[in-house]
């Protein structure tokens, strides 16, 4: 996170594929070792601003780590918004924007199980993605869920007539499998890459390499779910389809 000549906290203020190269709306790290649920830390400051997140990133060891730097779409910026967000052992995060959700928000956050509604902290369209997706089911097929929630916020984004209506990569583990996505309803996917990294023999999924000088990038294809065992990984077409369930929670 810190190493690297592009690690994640100089892409905080250079990032060179995002939709701005500034990324200082606070930052996010969750990880998991030998409990369940991932630890987590969060806070407002840009990410190169913060000593306590050098500390943390060279002194903390896990078996998988998730890290986010944030560029606010338009809501505030507090620790409630920034990611990865967590429910339960689910850690999420995610780059993109649903068009129009200051118009969808009220909307969005019904469709929220009411057991799961407690966990709306914040405001942003990510975090209710994903107490959506929790809600159809993430635990038993993370794709499905996936797929069904980014139908449903992708048909609302629509009917406001509000563009992009979906832009989305995005990062999910239950801290056993990690989980990938890059999509869009229009042909500006955010970037994701991913590479074997032999050094600690594991996988790094990244939104931009964190070393330019070094070759083995995989860009992850547009309209595409990735699943990472700890040996392999399977890609296939994320095609997000509205069903039954979806529709009629949208009209209660």
């Amino acid at each position: 996170m810190t190493a690297p000549d592009h690690s994640l906290i100089h892409q905080s203020r250079d990032a060179s594929e995002c939709k701005t190269a500034i990324n200082a709306d606070g930052f996010g790290l969750a990880w998991y070792d030998k409990r369940p649920t991932p630890g987590l830390y969060r806070d407002v400051h840009p990410a190169w601003s913060d000593p306590n997140l050098k500390s943390l990133a060279e002194q903390v060891q896990a078996r998988l780590f998730m890290a986010h730097v944030r560029a606010s779409t338009g809501t505030a910026t507090s620790r409630n918004n920034c990611h990865p967000f967590v429910q339960g052992s689910w850690t999420f995060m995610h780059n993109g924007q649903v068009g129009g959700f200051e118009h969808l928000r009220k909307a969005a956050d019904m469709l929220i199980p009411d057991e799961l509604y407690p966990n709306r902290k914040g405001a942003t369209d990510s975090e209710a993605l994903f107490l959506v997706a929790c809600g159809f089911g993430l635990e038993q097929c993370a794709k499905t869920a996936l797929e069904h929630t980014v139908a449903l916020f992708e048909d609302m984004a629509r009917g406001v007539n509000s563009t992009p209506h979906m832009r989305m990569a995005a990062a999910l583990s239950d801290g056993d499998t990690l989980y990938a996505v890059r999509y869009a309803s229009d042909d500006r996917a955010p970037s994701l890459y991913y590479q074997w990294n032999a050094q600690w023999a594991g996988w790094s999924v990244v939104s931009e390499p964190y070393e330019t000088d070094c070759g083995g990038w995989k860009e992850v294809p547009k309209g595409s779910f990735c699943r990472f065992t700890p040996t392999e990984v399977e890609i296939t077409p994320f095609v997000p389809q509205l069903r039954h369930a979806a529709i009629q929670l949208a009209g209660e």
